[in-house]
């Protein structure tokens, strides 16, 4: 594991995430379904991954526009090995098209200082637009540095609250399984963080192998919830935010659980082979028609 140093934390406040442009297709769309594991399942899953009926996971906007990762970029001024992903939320105002033109505008939110030897956490939000300027996302994470602490910085950290799940069995769950190449598969959709493939990398990060994108497991959960919730719709899903509470390793059988009869859905999901919880404090929202 490579050593931790302090936040420089005027360098990161003094840094612009850069804005991007791109276009995607259904082939974008489809890689972006297989990265979070589709097809493997014992479940129909034809209108994901093929192109003459196609329907989009509403996740896939969080890799729209991504391009590298900024946090990478030298001139933030992070030790990106050291950056774990701890939450993300996803809200979209307008069905995600099977492709398109897009914008982005990128953003840090607030910096977090949990003392020496300890980590800092950073919020960030990018929003995604169409070609006509209309707000088709926004999309917010929170990251923990390990051992960036100690920088003189605020300690408080009012982003993503704490959100306990219902003290209740599950009403719902599915389980589904994940491929040993789906890291692989997934960076094929802008993440290419070496930690994910790369074992030498790993071990820099804490890890003794490649782990999964925490965002591919994320798209997991999403596939569930368009299986157990939303009556095979996708487009149903208004919004989601998960916690990354724990690393799932490619290969695993992942159940994701459903608390439904709110005005939200509640999930969470567990790597069963560990019965270890890999998101935590799910909630989603879905459309009223």
């Amino acid at each position: 594991m490579s050593t931790p140093r302090p936040l420089d934390v005027a360098k990161l406040r003094a840094y612009r995430i850069p804005s991007l442009k791109a276009q995607y297709d259904a082939r974008d769309a489809i890689i972006y379904a297989l990265g979070c594991g589709a097809g493997l399942a014992d479940i129909d899953e034809t209108e994901l991954i093929y192109e003459k009926r196609l329907k989009t996971l509403p996740t896939m906007a969080v890799v729209l526009g991504r391009g590298d990762l900024w946090c990478m970029d030298p001139d933030a001024g992070l030790d990106w090995p050291q950056i774990l992903h701890a939450g993300q939320r996803l809200a979209l105002f307008k069905p995600l098209a099977a492709q398109g033109s897009i914008s982005t505008k990128s953003e840090i939110l607030e910096i977090s200082d949990k003392g020496p030897g300890k980590p800092a956490l950073i919020a960030a939000r990018r929003t995604v637009f169409d070609v006509a300027g209309d707000v088709i996302a926004e999309i917010e994470e929170v990251w923990i540095v390990r051992g960036a602490g100690g920088f003189g910085g605020e300690r408080a950290f009012n982003f993503m609250p704490a959100d306990p799940l219902p003290a209740r069995a599950p009403d719902l769950s599915l389980v589904l399984p994940t491929a040993k190449n789906q890291a692989m598969l997934y960076r094929l959709s802008g993440d290419l963080n070496p930690l994910h493939v790369e074992p030498e990398v790993s071990r820099l990060g804490g890890f003794d192998r490649p782990v999964l994108h925490g965002l591919s497991t994320m798209g997991l959960a999403c596939r569930a919830l368009t299986h157990q919730v939303c009556a095979g719709d996708p487009a149903a899903i208004q919004a989601m935010s998960v916690r990354f509470t724990a690393p799932v390793w490619p290969g695993e059988t992942i159940r994701t659980d459903f608390w439904t009869g709110a005005d939200r859905i509640r999930f969470r999901a567990v790597a069963v082979e560990r019965n270890e919880i890999v998101l935590d404090e799910g909630s989603a929202a879905l459309s009223k028609s």
